[in-house]
Formats: structure tokens, C-alpha cells, sequence
């Protein structure tokens, strides 16, 4: 019995223990949580910047119903729970966000204080401080209200904070966000916030500078060199600007500060809207391709999308707006990349430019979406990633445009060459030379111009190509110019009249002498045997010339005598050089020239009367 006592004794102790420590440990914690529900933000000026994410307390009034009067009363305050840092909000449409805070300015602070919210794209938000005479008074800012309307104007919502030095000053946030979101929150000093406004002024003007010499460089090249490409190029950039300054805030701010609602959906929509672009600019960087017809119809039918899709997004509801806009952006930037990748696996390096100018944009717009839909905490590098992004990826573009540039000018160069020059020999081509014959027999004819036209066949082509075939035929065509290159003046006019003739023009030859010994070089030129060549082939020439200042002819007449003083010499003549014979009769002028001058003299001399004898 006795030992039954002890036991029950013993377990009455444990349990007593057991009870007073578990009181205990909620007194403790609820002690702890009393401390904690309340806690004071000191502001000091040698901390200029304070994060607040776990400062606070916070509570979601899921009907969006609960005003600053029910928060601040002891006897209607809902329960606050204290703020978790990088903690991701889904408040949707219906819902508000409440926090708490309780500052104390320190007693050396001589700096003026501001409550940031430095997320651009936040929808609403409302800071309820107390005025001098108790009441509550809200200030509201947000990308769905009209910067014109915020209490401090910038590129994200920022307050001041009406501390008084010596006691503590409540202020409660309310908060509206649409979408999945991470709110930083911050207590800055103002001279800390001057100097980050200036740089941030600074780095923004200069990028968006840049860009816009770029749109207007992109745009004047579109006109002069009448090339698409340039201006899809100033399209994409001047729209990815207005992407870039609306997500940053610089849009809502300086373009439309006027107006909340298109603050609200400029980001969206208008990123649809490059993303339409950007497969045009793709498209004609890279061209066509072989094998990948299908990205030409593709692209215009993603740029075509792009309205009806900015339309939708205006439409819906947030959330879902933001999945189609981010579907949609990440479908492009795939699709580019991997045309990109086909085209520089093709070795050509524009493809490697277009996929280093996608790369870092890619990367900025995912983790700019992630951010926004509250899959990563708000970081600088989420706020000017894009910005960043953009940096890089213009001028790679641009390097890309001007590589693709300079191939088409080269190709039309080529083209424009191939109709003005033989393809096998780069000499003139027929017509080209008929025409410069013809103007220097026109200035023989009007001026008497001195000039000598001379045609020279390669003699033993027919043979050449028969014997050794095709390829060593065309190469002592090449030899054959090559030859003649060495003995012609840089003024002469040398062209390709038929398949193994070639036509030249001398201009200032007034005698057969020059002629003979140009003909002679080459002739003798084209017997010398070239070392290492093999087959060795030696060029025999036929030379026919004519003087404009012997015979005098149309252009045709004269080509076509020449030709047939070629085709009438033999294959082994002795007289390779020849000339058409000069005009030796002139046409009889009219009658009333008819007179000679010695009958002309004497009828103009005086009749004189002799004296008679």
C-alpha cells in the first residue's frame, strides 16, 4: 500500500512539473509574441537604408473590406502575425495585404525619412499615418493610379514619413497586387535617396539615349539603302524602349503620367507586342534558309498574333493576362533562339550574334516574369535585368544587321558586276563595249578624235577545247587576258566580244606603229611556253585593227568588218596582223562647192582697165 502511495506521489510530482513547464513555455512564447507585435523601427542616419520585410506585422483581409479605423482600434484589430522575409503574396483581385509599423526617429538624425516600395509595377498601395491632430490620413500610389496623382512622383510609389523626434510613429500599409508578388520595402534617408535618384536618372537617360540614336540610325539607313531589315530593326528597338521604360517605371512617369489605366497594362501589352517583332527581325537576319520555309510564314503569323493577344490581355483577367504574355514572349524568344542556332550551325556568324543578342534578354525576361508571377524574390538584378538585357542585346543586333548588310550589298555589287562584266574574265560584256565604241566614233566623227579599234581572236581555242577539253580552254581564255592586261594602257577599253575574241579601244592612236607593236608583244607573248604549266599550251593570236583616222565607220560596221577580216584569216597565216584597208576616195561635194580655189581667186580678183596705147 505504501509503495502504491509513493508511485501515485511521484506521478502527481511529474505531472505537476510537466503542467508548470508547458505554462510556462506559452507564457513565455506568448510574452515573446507581445514583445515582438510591436516592434520600433529605430531610423538612424548612420543606417541610411533599412529593410523592412520582417519589421513588421501583417495581416490579409481577404474581402478587402477592413478599413484604417477597424486596424488601429484595440478592440477591432484583427490578429497581425509578424512579416516573413522574401515572403510571395497571392492576393489576387479581392484580397489586401495589411502591414504595420512603428518607427522612432533617433535623437541625432537630422535626415528626413521615406517609405519605398521599390517595385514599378505594384498596383496599389495606401500608407495611413497620423496627422498632428490624431486622424488617420491615407496617401495612395500604385501603376493603377496616375503618377500625376502620387504624393512623391517617381518610377515606384515612395512616402514621406511624418516623424517627430522622441516618440514612436505608427504607420499601417495597405496593399492590392493582382498577381503573385514579393514586396520590398524599405526606410531610406533623404540625402541617400537624392544621390540613388540621380544615378538611376543618369544610367536610365543614358541607355534610353543610346537606344534612340540607334532607332533613329536604324530608321535613316531603312530609307537610304532601302533595306527592310534595317527597318524592322528600328521597329523592334523603338517598341523593346518603350518595354524597357514601362517596366522600370520611366514610361509611367515621364510619357504617361497622366493615366493609371495604361500604366497599368502598358507592360503587358506592349511586351506582346515586341514579341511580334522580334521573329520579323529574326527572319531577316537570318533569311530564309534552306530546309526552314516554314519559319517565314511562322513569323509573320506570330507578328500577326500580337495585337489580338495585347487586346486579350487588356481584357482578362490579370493573372491570366500575365500567363498568356509570358507564354507567349517565351514561345519567340525560343523560336529565334533556335533559328539562330540552325542558322549558325550552318557557319554563318549571324546566327551567333542573334543568338548572343537573345541570350542575356532571355535570361532577363524570365527572371523579370518569375519575379512578377512571385516565384523569386524582388532583387535589383529582377527590377534592371531587362534594362540590362536590352543593353546588350541592340548593339549585338546591330552587329548582326550590319554582317547581313554588308553580304546583301556585296551579292547586289556581284550582280550589278555580272551585268556590266563577263562572268569567266571581268572584261565588258558585248553590249557594253558597243557603247563605248560608239561614243568614240561619235567624237571621231564630231571632233576628229584620234583612236584605233583592234580585235584579237585566241586563234587555236577550238582546238584547245577539243584536244584538252573545257576547263583548259576557259584557262587560256584567262591567260589570254591576262596577257593583254600586261600590254594596254589603264585608259584602253578592253571587252569580251565572243566566245575566243576580244575588242579593244585605243584612244589618242593617230598611226598603225602602236598598234603593230602591241600586237607583235602579244603575239610573242603568247608563244613564250609557261613553266609548270600543264598541258603546256601556248596561245596563237590573230590580230585585226583599223585606224578611225583611215576609215571612218558606224560602230556595227566596223565590228562586223573586223570580225570578218578574223574569220577570213588561216589558221597558220603568216600575216596575223592585219589592218581594213583605208578610205582612199571621199564622197564629191555639192555643186555650188564644186569650184576649185584657184577659180575661186580668180573671180574674186579685180578687173582692171589697162590704158591704150
Amino acid at each position: 500500500m505504501k509503495n502504491l502511495q509513493k508511485q501515485a506521489v511521484k506521478c502527481m510530482r511529474y505531472a505537476i512539473g510537466f503542467l508548470a513547464a508547458l505554462l510556462l513555455a506559452v507564457l513565455s512564447g506568448l510574452l515573446g509574441a507581445a514583445s515582438f507585435a510591436q516592434p520600433i523601427v529605430i531610423l538612424d542616419d548612420q543606417r541610411p537604408v533599412t529593410d523592412l520585410q520582417t519589421s513588421g506585422l501583417t495581416w490579409i483581409d481577404s474581402g478587402a473590406q477592413a478599413t484604417i479605423t477597424q486596424l488601429a482600434s484595440s478592440k477591432t484589430r484583427p490578429p497581425m502575425s509578424p512579416a516573413q522575409a522574401h515572403t510571395v503574396y497571392a492576393l489576387g483581385s479581392q484580397a489586401a495585404l495589411w502591414q504595420h509599423y512603428r518607427f522612432m526617429k533617433s535623437a541625432d538624425s537630422r535626415q528626413d525619412w521615406v517609405l519605398q516600395f521599390p517595385l514599378p509595377l505594384l498596383d496599389l498601395v495606401t500608407v495611413f499615418q497620423r496627422s498632428p491632430t490624431g486622424d488617420w490620413i491615407g496617401q495612395t500610389a500604385g501603376d493603377t493610379v496616375a503618377v500625376s496623382l502620387w504624393p512623391e512622383p517617381g518610377r515606384y510609389p515612395q512616402f514621406q514619413l511624418a516623424l517627430r523626434s522622441g516618440s514612436v510613429h505608427d504607420v499601417y500599409v495597405r496593399i492590392q497586387h493582382a498577381t503573385r508578388v514579393n514586396i520590398p520595402i524599405k526606410a531610406i534617408s533623404g540625402k541617400v535617396r537624392s544621390h540613388r535618384q540621380q544615378v538611376e536618372a543618369l544610367s536610365t537617360g543614358v541607355v534610353l539615349g543610346a537606344l534612340l540614336l540607334l532607332i533613329v540610325a536604324g530608321a535613316t539607313q531603312s530609307l537610304v539603302y532601302r533595306d527592310r531589315a534595317y527597318g524592322w530593326y528600328a521597329l523592334y528597338v523603338s517598341v523593346m524602349t518603350l518595354v524597357a521604360a514601362a517596366w522600370t517605371g520611366v514610361a509611367s512617369h515621364l510619357l504617361w503620367s497622366d493615366s493609371g489605366v495604361w500604366a497599368d497594362l502598358a507592360p503587358g501589352c506592349l511586351s506582346i507586342l515586341v514579341g511580334g517583332t522580334a521573329p520579323m527581325v529574326v527572319h531577316h537576319l537570318c533569311g530564309p534558309g534552306a530546309g526552314q520555309k516554314w519559319f517565314e510564314p511562322l513569323a509573320y503569323w506570330l507578328g500577326a498574333a500580337s495585337l489580338p493577344l495585347a487586346i486579350t490581355y487588356a481584357m482578362v483577367e490579370r493573372g491570366t493576362g500575365v500567363i498568356i504574355a509570358g507564354t507567349y514572349v517565351i514561345a519567340v524568344v525560343v523560336l529565334g533562339m533556335r533559328r539562330a542556332i540552325i542558322v549558325w550551325k550552318g557557319r554563318d556568324m549571324v546566327g551567333f550574334w542573334v543568338l548572343a543578342a537573345f541570350m542575356p534578354l532571355a535570361l532577363a525576361a524570365l527572371l523579370m516574369l518569375a519575379s512578377t508571377m512571385g516565384l523569386l524574390p524582388v532583387s535589383s538584378l529582377s527590377q534592371y535585368g531587362l534594362l540590362a538585357g536590352l543593353t546588350l542585346q541592340v548593339p549585338l543586333l546591330l552587329v548582326a544587321l550590319n554582317l547581313r548588310s554588308r553580304e546583301r550589298h556585296s551579292m547586289e555589287a556581284r550582280e550589278q558586276a555580272m551585268a556590266t562584266q563577263d562572268a569567266l574574265t571581268g572584261l565588258l560584256t558585248p553590249h557594253l563595249f558597243n557603247d563605248r565604241l560608239h561614243r568614240v566614233v561619235s567624237r571621231a566623227m564630231r571632233h576628229g578624235e584620234p583612236a584605233a579599234v583592234v580585235y584579237v581572236e585566241l586563234a587555236n581555242y577550238d582546238y584547245v577545247k577539243r584536244t584538252y577539253g573545257t576547263a583548259v580552254a576557259e584557262q587560256s581564255l584567262l591567260r589570254s587576258v591576262i596577257k593583254l592586261r600586261r600590254i594596254l594602257r589603264d585608259v584602253d577599253t578592253v571587252g569580251r566580244v565572243d566566245e575566243a575574241r576580244f575588242g579593244m579601244i585605243l584612244e589618242g592612236v593617230s598611226s598603225r606603229e602602236p598598234v603593230n607593236e602591241m600586237a607583235a608583244r602579244l603575239i610573242a607573248a603568247g608563244l613564250m611556253p609557261l613553266k609548270g604549266l600543264q598541258p603546256d599550251v601556248v596561245l596563237q593570236f590573230h590580230v585585226a585593227g583599223v585606224l578611225l583616222s583611215e576609215k571612218l565607220a558606224d560602230g556595227p560596221e566596223l565590228s562586223h568588218a573586223l570580225a570578218h577580216l578574223l574569220d577570213s584569216m588561216a589558221a597558220r597565216t603568216r600575216r596575223p596582223i592585219r589592218f581594213l584597208e583605208p578610205e582612199l576616195t571621199r564622197p564629191m561635194p555639192l555643186d555650188g562647192d564644186s569650184r576649185d580655189d584657184s577659180n575661186r581667186d580668180l573671180d574674186s580678183k579685180p578687173v582692171r582697165n589697162y590704158p591704150k596705147l
